[in-house]
């Protein structure tokens, strides 16, 4: 075993110097994200900027990982709007992976329960209920009274939006089925609305 670490560390002696300038980047970002200091989101605004500036500045250091250091960059910088909202609203997980772990368990079991290997349109339509009901009744069975709608005038606006949706996964059905009947339809009732009464 010793062996073949040591000729493992030998063949790759090169990459090490690369691996640690990148890799010492990547922990102090990962540092001022954990915020162990407990400096205020304003504090942390300023420092994450410039370490990101240094790393576009400096990303030759990191030889073959430059390229790796630059996307990095960039994807940091398409999350920077959401990338501080953990620290200024209060529970709010620094990370989505347990939101992340639960929709694809409610995929999974989708795909289990109906035996498609892809989502299935019942879900595409009353994904937000079907996964708000799925969160719900995962922490605690939920009872008759708690089932009754509180306000009646949202639910009524919600059913109207998954008809709507479903609705519209009709339409698609019918234009996969038959195009040109589908299309001779909507032109004969353009047609109707168009002339004068």
């Amino acid at each position: 075993m010793h062996t073949l670490l040591a000729r493992g560390l030998t063949a790759t002696a090169a990459l090490w110097p690369d691996i640690r300038t990148a890799y010492t980047w990547v922990h102090r970002a990962a540092h001022l994200l954990t915020n162990a200091a407990g400096q205020d989101v304003y504090a942390l605004r300023r420092a994450y900027p410039g370490l990101l500036a240094e790393m576009g500045r400096e990303r030759a250091t990191a030889g073959t990982l430059a390229p790796t250091v630059e996307h990095f960059r960039t994807v940091t910088k398409s999350y920077w709007l959401g990338l501080f909202q953990c620290y200024q609203v209060a529970e709010l997980p620094r990370t989505n992976n347990d939101l992340e772990h639960f929709f694809g368990s409610a995929r999974h079991h989708d795909r289990r329960v109906t035996g498609r290997k892809v989502a299935t349109p019942a879900l595409v339509v009353r994904g937000a209920v079907r996964l708000l009901a799925a969160v719900a009744t995962r922490v605690q069975p939920l009872s008759a009274a708690q089932l009754r709608p509180m306000d009646p005038t949202a639910w009524r606006t919600l059913r109207r939006e998954l008809d709507h949706r479903q609705e519209a996964r009709r339409a698609q059905l019918r234009f996969r089925r038959d195009s040109t009947t589908y299309l001779a339809q909507i032109e004969a009732v353009l047609r109707q609305s168009s002339l004068p009464p």
